[in-house]
């Protein structure tokens, strides 16, 4: 419950939807705005996300950092998601903060995303990769279906999702935040299988 004069939040972000897109990953919602290192999903110093993919493409968990500026270099970032169609949402549209912090655990989800909208943008992608539990059971709780174990898929089947007529595979993925506890090399494991499963890059 959400008690007298406490104010949500709306998303700052608008959804990051190439058109060759195949894949929707979605977390939760950004962290408050005095954290963030760039105008982009994922921008706090300390998450690990952009990271994860140096790993994957590069074998580098820096590739994606700019050490100097404390900072993510984030033209290569979304360079390399138009390569490879990667779209990018969160399943919270406006929220409230329990604590001023941006754990999971002490976020209500006032309003979900509109999936349906959402993939009416990114008619290729087929899948969706859900970065945490709480984004997770958002979705699953939109598609009537069950939430997968992490690391594991779901299918959603055409129709769940409004204007969607398509199967589409629900991934869950760990979240890349520190607090979640797996080693940033595990992590990377998990991504990547979802990656080369979703087609969005070769096995090696």
């Amino acid at each position: 419950m959400i008690m007298s004069g406490l104010s949500t939040e709306t998303h700052p972000l608008e959804p990051w939807l190439p058109a060759n897109a195949g894949l929707l990953m979605c977390g939760t919602f950004p962290p408050k705005k005095e954290r963030w290192t760039m105008e982009f999903y994922y921008p706090n110093f300390i998450n690990d996300m952009w990271r994860i993919f140096g790993i994957i493409l590069h074998g580098d968990r820096n590739w994606f950092v700019d050490m100097a500026n404390h900072t993510f270099r984030l033209d290569a970032i979304k360079s390399m998601l138009l390569d490879l169609g990667i779209a990018l949402s969160d399943t919270g549209r406006e929220i409230y903060r329990e604590r001023d912090n941006a754990s999971d655990k002490y976020l209500q989800i006032i309003s979900p995303i509109d999936l349906g909208e959402t993939l009416s943008h990114i008619p290729l992608c087929r899948a969706i990769a859900t970065t945490g539990e709480k984004a997770a059971s958002i979705v699953a709780t939109a598609t009537g279906t069950e939430v997968p174990k992490t690391g594991d898929c779901v299918e959603i089947p055409a129709g769940r999702i409004k204007g969607v007529n398509r199967t589409m595979m629900h991934y869950r993925m760990p979240s890349s935040s520190r607090a979640y506890p797996l080693k940033i090399e595990k992590k990377a494991c998990f991504y990547e299988k979802m990656l080369i499963e979703t087609g969005i890059i070769n096995n090696k």
